[in-house]
């Protein structure tokens, strides 16, 4: 391969991240907790977008369940969230680990 072309190549390549990465920030996933009584929403940048709590899990006599509950929902869907950027980014670099990217 000449320069061009692997230049080329590394041009293509950072268009389809850039692109990648826009279409990540828009995807979604929600991971729930207590059989669906904690619900957290997170996007492809691993930022919280909502988290609904039912009205039937909150006990004001026992905090640290409900507490519990939020910070289990919370770590699954950015759990979810990393292994759907991961994904996403293993199709685009063909597997490559790219530093600095995600």
């Amino acid at each position: 391969m000449n320069m061009n072309n692997l230049m080329k190549q590394a041009q293509q390549m950072q268009a389809k991240l850039a692109m990648l990465q826009n279409e990540l920030n828009e995807r979604e996933v929600e991971a729930s907790a207590g059989g669906g009584v904690v619900k957290v929403k997170v996007n492809g940048k691993q930022q919280v977008l909502s988290i609904v709590i039912s009205k039937e899990c909150v006990d004001p006599n026992d905090v640290a369940t409900l507490e519990e509950l939020v910070l289990t929902a919370v770590n699954q869907a950015l759990k979810q969230s990393q292994e759907m950027v991961q994904q996403a980014m293993s199709k685009v670099t063909g597997g490559m680990n790219i530093p600095g990217m995600f």
